[in-house]
């Protein structure tokens, strides 16, 4: 049975071969600093963020879409695996997706952190492909597609034609970058400090990039810096917008950047089909209005956004046969181990 995982910095899932997703968890692992054991991994771990002792560490072992503990995220690897793979499968094959703009030492830390999972063997997708493909777009037309996924880690978008990308580009402003700007806004605005968790459940709850995209108020929770003592306050929708405006525009100039490098000849496609957006990020109200003015291109966000990765990580796991028979040029997958 041959898997596929979508290791990212905020969340990772993990598709079986005839089974679909299987695990769709947080990237966080607890570990005992008296004598470095694993308590918990995933929803365990998400649990314990910002609560634990000083005993104990709950950690996001992938940074920026890349590894940064090797150890850490073997072991989360491991236990997310045997939570849904019987022992009796012996060494499957993985398709595992990465960021669009990373280096080769950060790739082989993928494969080496995935194979000693007892993967036999691991092939590698860049996560727009995987999102094109999650997104239902045929890939392998020679036909312009241009996809922004915006995660946690990492905002990875591409134009890709015949299976392969013509245009990319990779950034570390995404979903946590708003997180942090979240907490900074909170603590400026009401002299208050506030967690991750607190700041990523008011994003879910309220978060917009332009005015009128979501009425409402959230309740946020956490400690005075004056006095030291638990405060709250009720954070309005359109306040959302000062932190979380930066980060998008950001986002949105890159993606001008990318169209301005396409070739004409795919720009044309482009402009009749759009922009498609995918990653839990690309769910913030009015984003997709921001991108749409800034471009002048539709703009539409992919059914189920936070699963087209991962989904099309698992759908593209029909091309490692392919890489056999010498047919890489249709593959948008890469044999590495």
């Amino acid at each position: 049975m041959d898997i596929a995982i979508d290791l990212g910095t905020s969340r990772t899932r993990i598709f079986l071969q005839n089974k679909g997703k299987v695990v769709d968890e947080p990237s966080l692992i607890t570990i005992n600093h008296d004598n470095e054991s694993i308590v918990a991994v995933g929803e365990e771990a998400y649990k314990m963020l910002g609560r634990t002792s000083t005993r104990y560490s709950t950690i996001y072992p992938l940074s920026g879409g890349v590894i940064s503990d090797l150890g850490l995220v073997e072991a989360m690897i491991s236990t997310l695996l045997k939570r849904v793979v019987s022992a009796r499968i012996g060494m499957p094959r993985a398709v595992a997706c990465v960021p669009g703009e990373i280096t080769e030492v950060e790739k082989r830390a993928v494969v080496n952190a995935i194979s000693c999972a007892g993967i036999r063997r691991v092939c590698l997708i860049e996560e727009p492909v995987a999102a094109a493909i999650g997104a239902g777009i045929d890939i392998s037309s020679p036909h312009g597609s241009f996809v922004v996924d915006i995660g946690g880690g990492t905002t990875d978008m591409a134009v890709i034609s015949l299976s392969g990308i013509a245009v990319s580009r990779s950034v570390k402003q995404a979903g946590n970058i708003m997180d942090e700007e979240i907490i900074k806004y909170v603590k400026r605005r009401y002299n208050m400090l506030i967690g991750k968790r607190m700041a990523e459940e008011a994003k879910m709850a309220i978060g917009c990039v332009v005015k009128g995209a979501v009425i409402g108020k959230y309740r946020i929770k956490g400690r005075s810096i004056v006095t030291g003592m638990p405060a709250w306050a009720d954070m309005d929708a359109e306040e959302m917008i000062e932190p979380l405006r930066e980060t998008a525009d950001v986002i949105v100039r890159h993606i001008q950047d990318v169209l301005e490098e396409t070739p004409p000849e795919l720009i044309g496609d482009i402009h009749s089909d759009g922009i498609i957006m995918t990653g839990g990020a690309s769910m913030i109200a009015g984003f997709d209005k921001l991108i749409s003015a800034a471009t002048d291109l539709k703009v539409r966000v992919a059914e189920n956004p936070s699963d087209c990765v991962v989904n099309g990580c698992g759908d593209s796991l029909k091309y490692i046969d392919l890489l056999r028979k010498d047919t890489l040029g249709v593959s948008p997958i890469t044999d590495r181990y």
